[in-house]
């Protein structure tokens, strides 16, 4: 039948421009984690990270964004 669910967790993937010290300016896919509260509300975010060329995946919190 139908499978309702309440609360739902949601992967959005964009690129971004960030800034790290070592590697200057970089372009990178960041992958954002949210909690949906009936398919269109957002409760929150809950993890946000980016995947490097090699595939590792890193934390934000690393890179600040280039303004």
């Amino acid at each position: 039948m139908f499978d309702f669910k309440i609360v739902r967790v949601r992967r959005e993937t964009n690129y971004e421009t960030r800034f790290h010290q070592d590697m200057g300016c970089l372009q990178c896919r960041v992958t954002t984690i949210r909690r949906i509260l009936f398919g269109f509300i957002p409760l929150g975010q809950i993890h946000k990270y980016r995947e490097t060329y090699y595939g590792e995946v890193k934390d934000i919190e690393n890179c600040s964004l280039s303004r």
